[in-house]
């Protein structure tokens, strides 16, 4: 069993023991993908993962891998965007970011501000009733995003009525182009 991968132009990939390191014109992710049945190899611009042996578990992980490594490079190249969207009825809601956390201010009337992890290197941007969470690495904006709407969860109030929250409207995809992930 085998899996090749392109390395596109303007990026440079590493292998170190079971770390894979992709540097571009963006940034530089480290991923570690280790596995005993799984040999992992860069020859002639294509990163190839693969097994002697072809069973089921094994298939499923080479392209699982495989799919985290496109992630990577499209990370690199273009970088991962998400989008959410601050609603509310009762109580003006007001956000801020500060060091590695975001800041949800009046929810619902609440004296207590609730708080949401940011990940790694991720930048959160807030315009108005609209939050941008950006970044090169696909997982850590994704994981922030569901962070800061698990902070907005509303619990013991009828959902038909207190709507109040915020929520995911543009999953993970790419910055600027935004048909290059239907592509790849």
């Amino acid at each position: 069993m085998r899996a090749e991968i392109e390395i596109p132009e303007n990026v440079n990939v590493n292998l170190e023991g079971d770390k894979i390191i992709v540097k571009g014109p963006k940034g530089e992710l480290i991923r570690e993908f280790k596995h005993l049945r799984i040999k992992k190899e860069i020859k002639e611009n294509k990163v190839i993962f693969s097994s002697e042996l072809e069973r089921k578990r094994i298939k499923a992980l080479i392209g699982t891998w495989k799919a985290h490594l496109k992630n990577m490079f499209l990370g690199v190249l273009h970088g991962w965007k998400c989008k959410l969207k601050i609603v509310y009825s009762h109580f003006p809601v007001k956000v801020e970011v500060k060091d590695s956390e975001f800041i949800i201010h009046n929810f619902l009337g609440e004296r207590k501000p609730r708080v949401a992890k940011i990940f790694g290197d991720v930048q959160v941007k807030i315009e108005k009733d609209e939050i941008i969470v950006s970044g090169i690495n696909k997982e850590e904006v994704g994981q922030t995003a569901a962070n800061i709407e698990r902070a907005a969860r509303i619990k013991g109030y009828d959902r038909r009525v207190f709507q109040d929250g915020i929520y995911i409207t543009e999953k993970p995809q790419i910055m600027g182009e935004e048909n290059v992930a239907q592509s790849a």
